[in-house]
């Protein structure tokens, strides 16, 4: 019997739904390598299904509101996943053509058994989409931000930032890198621009990072322009110690040891501490790593300084992850607070007196940000405010508030490059006894 011949493009819709499918589920994003598809243009091809479904996926909800009178039918196997890709391609990538949007969902979920009696739905759906496709590409990219965070982010960043916030969403993020040491025919082999200080900025490449010039040879490192700054307010003197709380995967740890500190870095996390390494032997830089609880490491001596990136709920990130706009909430912020000041607490017995403590985290949340100084300076008598000042933040002068904080966000142009950069929020602190 011949074996049967699957559709072209089939393989690649049906890993692209399986990726969505886990991220819907709230697992972390991470685009298809080559061990789950072989050819370079099919992966690159699925992977941009996913990415605009999930850059697209508040209009995609309503979309869906509006061709589903029941909702979603339950325990249906991939078919939202499979759904979403159709839209997403029908409605924002026409370039790609409808024919094989909705053939190929069809069978796609003719082959999952807990899906392929849904398959007549499939098909009437997508056709009563393709018949709207007009309609539906003119919503309002108001309906890209999730209505707490759209009403959040406009009290604290107005209308017209928030507005900038949905485009950069659809647009996605630059790469960002960190130089480890000036070079100008770097930068032109690169085809990058300077951004701000050492970070420069690739605006599109055609090529994987591994294999961009400089990388095999440790010259620079994968870092957005806004996650370079906390390193730099450090202010110490060369040869002081300075402690890397939840350190991994070692960006911020490259730029301390980069300044002449001794550097520990500090994560509880074993896969993530083999990434540093990695990292680091890579760049040529040799910290002290340690595997520990940053909340109860307990260290011999205090150290000079402390960095502490705390684990947050990353929406300053969703340029390049778009699925933290929907897999966060309310309590899940709540909690991500708590554990910011268990970590906190203990960056500050951590810290010598005459020391300084750099906070920051990746999230456009108050709540994770500046409401954190306040409590801070109630709840650890000994740590005071270090300002920073806009001198300290040449180039991106407007990033610093009127209390001495740092916080960025994406409608934010820093320095002479071009507009955009992450959420985070940074304050700095020395401790009087």
């Amino acid at each position: 019997m011949a074996q049967r011949t699957e559709p072209a493009g089939l393989k690649l819709r049906l890993a692209a739904a399986q990726r969505l499918k886990a991220v819907l589920a709230y697992d972390h994003f991470t685009p298809l390598d080559a061990g789950d598809l072989a050819d370079g243009r099919d992966r690159a091809l699925a992977n941009r299904l996913i990415t605009t479904a999930l850059r697209r996926h508040g209009q995609i909800n309503d979309v869906l509101a509006d061709l589903l009178e029941k909702g979603l039918p339950p325990r249906s196997g991939s078919f939202e996943a499979v759904l979403r890709l159709s839209l997403a391609q029908l409605i924002f990538l026409p370039d790609l053509g409808a024919h094989s949007a909705l053939f190929l969902a069809v069978e796609a979920v003719k082959r999952d058994n807990k899906a392929r009696h849904l398959s007549g739905l499939m098909n009437a759906v997508l056709r009563r989409a393709q018949a709207n496709s007009a309609r539906y590409g003119l919503m309002d990219n108001a309906r890209l931000l999730p209505d707490p965070f759209l009403a959040g982010w406009t009290a604290a960043y107005g209308a017209d930032a928030v507005a900038q916030f949905a485009q950069a969403l659809i647009e996605g993020a630059p790469l960002d890198l960190t130089l480890r040491d000036e070079d100008a025919d770097l930068i032109d082999a690169l085809n990058a621009e300077p951004v701000l200080v050492d970070s420069v900025r690739l605006e599109s490449r055609d090529r994987p990072v591994e294999a961009l010039p400089g990388f095999a040879e440790g010259r620079w490192w994968v870092q957005d322009a806004a996650s370079a700054i906390p390193a730099r307010l450090m202010g110490l003197a060369p040869g002081q110690t300075v402690l890397d709380l939840c350190a991994a995967p070692g960006g911020k740890t490259a730029q301390l040891i980069k300044a002449g500190y001794k550097v520990t870095a500090l994560d509880n996390d074993t896969g993530r501490l083999e990434r540093l390494k990695q990292n680091m032997a890579r760049l040529g830089y040799a910290p002290r790593i340690m595997e520990a609880d940053a909340a109860n490491y307990d260290p011999a001596s205090p150290f000079d300084g402390v960095l502490l990136d705390a684990p947050c709920s990353a929406t300053g990130t969703f340029r390049r992850h778009p699925e933290v706009l929907w897999s966060r909430n309310t309590r899940d912020i709540a909690g991500r607070v708590r554990l910011q000041q268990a970590l906190l607490a203990n960056a500050f017995r951590c810290l010598a007196p005459g020391g300084t403590l750099i906070y920051c985290v990746c999230s456009l949340e108050p709540a994770e940000g500046e409401d954190q100084v306040s409590w801070i300076l109630d709840a650890l008598p000994g740590l005071e405010l270090w300002p920073i000042e806009p001198k300290d933040m040449a180039g991106l002068e407007q990033a610093v508030t009127d209390k001495g904080l740092v916080r960025t966000h994406p409608a934010m142009t820093p320095g002479t490059g071009n507009a955009g950069m992450d959420g985070f929020f940074v304050a700095r602190f020395r401790r009087t006894r």
